[in-house]
């Protein structure tokens, strides 16, 4: 015989509405037998317990650093100490004294991190657009391009691209360092998954009935709904770039185009590594934008990412 669906009377459907989220939590929790909550529970802990373990293990030398750089050399060839110590203005007036142009560098590592993300950005979404919004012929090859690209690792084009810089006459500009940032596989594969679960066909032609060019729609229609995507690439762009060293060290020769890693880079000769303490803070101050990008935007990359990762 076939079951009957269960029905529910006016009052149970009354008595189950009336019922807080509190409420319904706590009944449903009854009905879970004993053995799955304690497993449950087990498993629970055991997954935060791991999660602090890694956070400690990627604090840790975050805060080692600190505290050298709060620290005498005396002191640090000492042995390790967890504790700061009273020479954080010593060490930076130390840092000031070096003459190195500190403020130049950094004004350099801020201009060419903005400018690559911000051309990365537009154009990596205009790339991904074309995936989506045409249909031409080659498309998939153009995609299966784009894709092998992702898998070469940047090192091994180093020769001829620093060949082709010095060609052109780029070398020891930040052009290199720029312009190769249209041209980012990885941007355009993100931005194309994103497209792929929030991609509106109607927006669009319904910007072309009204007369709007392609160009146009894409500026004044689609990239401003790019929001939540743009910000997380827009950090990661920062930081990828802000973090480059190999590449600006290839390409630049000039003390005054100097980088801010690079400057701290400088610190190691023989001429300033006497001084470990205001090599610790140089460091120190090389990835303290970084930490500050990351806890005032993480939860962008989070969102940006959850956002981008399945259809809807």
């Amino acid at each position: 015989m076939n079951e009957q669906p269960v029905t529910m009377t006016n009052e149970e459907v009354l008595m189950h509405e009336s019922l807080t989220e509190a409420q319904i939590h706590k009944l449903a929790k009854k009905q879970v037998p004993l053995k799955k909550r304690v497993k449950h529970g087990v498993v629970t802990t055991v997954i935060y317990i791991l999660c602090v373990l890694m956070a400690i293990v990627c604090l840790l030398p975050l805060w080692l650093l600190f505290v050298d750089a709060t620290r005498a050399t005396t002191q640090i060839n000492q042995g390790m100490s967890l504790i700061p110590s009273k020479y954080l203005v010593t060490n930076f007036n130390s840092l000031i004294e070096f003459n190195l142009p500190i403020l130049q560098a950094f004004f350099n590592s801020v201009l060419i991190s903005f400018c690559s993300t911000a051309l990365s950005l537009y154009f990596s979404t205009l790339t991904a657009y074309s995936f989506v919004a045409y249909r031409y012929k080659g498309q998939k090859a153009v995609w299966s391009v784009i894709l092998i690209l992702m898998m070469i690792p940047g090192q091994l084009s180093m020769i001829g691209f620093y060949k082709l810089v010095v060609d052109l006459g780029m070398y020891d500009t930040y052009w290199p360092l720029i312009i190769p940032a249209v041209a980012g596989p990885g941007a355009v594969f993100f931005f194309k998954q994103y497209f792929d679960a929030n991609f509106s066909k109607e927006m669009v032609e319904a910007a072309r009935i009204d007369g709007a060019g392609e160009l146009r729609t894409f500026n004044l229609v689609v990239f401003p709904t790019l929001a939540p995507a743009l910000a997380p690439n827009a950090i990661m762009g920062v930081v990828g770039s802000w973090n480059n060293y190999m590449g600006p060290l290839m390409l630049i020769s000039s003390t005054e185009k100097y980088t801010f890693p690079m400057l701290s880079q400088l610190l190691k000769t023989d001429r300033y590594s006497t001084d470990l303490g205001a090599m610790a803070l140089a460091v120190f101050l090389t990835i303290l934008p970084l930490l500050v990008v990351y806890a005032c935007f993480s939860r962008f990359i989070i969102r940006g990412v959850a956002i981008g990762g399945g259809k809807e």
